[in-house]
């Protein structure tokens, strides 16, 4: 009742399709010979990798810069009308939290700085919520 064949009965052994047998070696191997001199983009001489990592590194450090002056601007508006001290200080250490994300981002910690952004909006959040 479970759909699978008798445990009796053996199961069948296709042949591997042709199409997937391919005699050509080289068939996608990249040699970086462009006929056609598209490979705009290897002219500088750099590797790849290096150019995405110089941008996620000034992506994380942007992001952390930005989010720690919004929250100090928040800590600062909110101390001005603030009826507890709770509220400027979630926001003030949240934008601790991501300063620091900015410093681990331009050092290339991205993946920590990402959380630290993270943890850190998430704490202006929670600190803002009435209760």
């Amino acid at each position: 009742m479970s759909g699978r064949a008798a445990s009796e009965t053996p199961a069948a052994i296709s042949p591997a399709p042709t199409a997937l047998l391919d005699d050509d070696p080289t068939r996608g191997v990249l040699t970086g010979d462009d006929p056609t001199g598209d490979d705009l983009a290897e002219d500088d001489g750099r590797p790849e990798g290096v150019t995405v990592a110089r941008r996620a590194r000034w992506t994380a450090a942007g992001a952390g810069v930005l989010l720690t002056l919004a929250g100090c601007a928040a800590a600062l508006l909110r101390l001005a009308d603030a009826s507890s001290a709770r509220v400027p200080a979630a926001y003030a250490a949240g934008a601790a939290v991501c300063a620091c994300a900015a410093v681990l981002g331009q050092r290339g910690r991205t993946r920590r700085a990402l959380w630290l952004l993270v943890a850190g909006v998430m704490m202006m959040a929670l600190g803002d919520q009435p209760g």
